[in-house]
């Protein structure tokens, strides 16, 4: 049995968002392809994920010097321990899918936060004296990104930073099995946004069988 961590990132519900639809599809699928495996699902925008601020710096700076959990202030606590939790969450589960929309060239603000705080030194990397090793090695991802135009190839190619950016950081922890499902170009050809669409919904439940 594998844990899959379904995280989502984007205000929208699936009636409205290409990703979410597509994204759907695919843990629909899966779940019917892989009924023992345990599917957590994150939905970042119904769910507390503290920025790294003075409070996070401050609490950690605390338990550093030696410190306990009462030597934080309540705000301290409430999200240094949020914070770890959402990376012990992370490195349980086996496999991941994200989904997300391509926003002004990369990812919404929120999910850059959640791989803030999934990004834990000892935990999903070490230092070395040759430079950073991922701890997570031997798990994989997908990740679903939907775009109004398209910018997974071509003359845009270069202004796509959301896969880049979560490819990268993945990869900076040790997972290099990263797919990519791009449903793009739907507002660039609206007469055809139907069948970018189910295309991508196809994609999506052939991934599912195989994931």
């Amino acid at each position: 049995m594998a844990t899959v961590l379904y995280v989502t990132a984007n205000p929208k519900n699936a009636s409205i968002s290409y990703s979410k639809a597509v994204g759907e599809a695919f843990l629909h699928d899966y779940k019917l392809t892989n009924p023992n495996d345990e599917v957590i699902e994150l939905d970042l925008y119904q769910s507390y994920i503290p920025q790294i601020d003075p409070d996070v710096f401050q609490g950690w700076g605390k338990l550093q010097n030696g410190d306990d959990y009462t030597s934080l202030s309540e705000e301290e606590q409430k999200k240094v321990s949020r914070l770890e939790a959402l990376c012990n969450q992370f490195i349980a589960a086996d496999k991941y899918v994200f989904v997300t929309p391509l926003w002004n060239f990369s990812l919404p603000p929120i999910m850059k936060a959640y791989f803030d705080a999934v990004a834990v030194a000892g935990k999903t990397f070490k230092h070395t004296e040759q430079g950073a090793v991922g701890l997570l090695e031997g798990k994989k991802a997908l990740h679903i990104q939907a775009s109004g135009g398209i910018y997974s190839h071509g003359p845009t190619s270069d202004k796509e930073m959301g896969h880049r950016y979560v490819r990268t950081i993945l990869s900076f922890f040790g997972i290099d099995d990263v797919e990519a499902l791009f449903v793009e170009g739907h507002d660039q050809m609206p007469d055809k946004k139907e069948e970018i669409k189910q295309m991508a919904i196809q994609q999506a439940k052939e991934y599912a069988s195989t994931f």
